[in-house]
């Protein structure tokens, strides 16, 4: 098993070297992007975003559509393979709406990893607001690949 490091930005694992990044939650390539930036801490063995949710992801009035609030949960899990140096790419990812996510305010998404069993990581996320009051939780199955052989005619342009 690959061992866990505390390091973790963007797409780059010591396996792939991307040029430009254009996933639609970190990619700061992607101008029409969210452009959330994650990092590593190491106390609490997890990645943390701070980020504020703009109108264009309304959903009901005032709050985050439920697809964005997955997508970042998903997103936050994600950033957990790299402790592995694995590219994982998800597999099942269940989400709890526990109180609407509202917009425009101060908000956290924290994930880290609860096991893995061969090629399959097992990660959880949650979203809070200010107040540290949970909004949304999660957990994911992310299953290890091989990037090369999985996107070589994507990597070699």
């Amino acid at each position: 098993m690959t061992r866990r490091t505390g390091k973790g930005h963007g797409h780059d694992t010591r396996y792939v070297r991307m040029q430009k990044n254009y996933c639609f939650v970190c990619g700061k390539d992607n101008l029409e992007g969210m452009r959330l930036r994650f990092a590593y801490d190491r106390e609490r063995d997890r990645f943390v975003c701070r980020f504020r949710l703009g109108e264009r992801y309304t959903g009901p009035p005032g709050h985050a559509h439920g697809g964005i609030i997955a997508t970042v949960l998903d997103e936050a899990m994600g950033k957990v393979n790299k402790l592995r140096h694995v590219i994982a790419l998800t597999s099942t990812l269940t989400v709890e709406y526990l109180k609407p996510v509202p917009l425009n305010q101060p908000l956290r998404v924290e994930s880290r990893e609860l096991r893995v069993r061969g090629r399959y990581h097992t990660h959880a996320a949650e979203i809070l607001d200010a107040k540290g009051r949970l909004l949304a939780q999660s957990q994911g199955v992310f299953i290890a690949i091989d990037p090369q052989r999985r996107f070589a005619r994507f990597l070699a342009r």
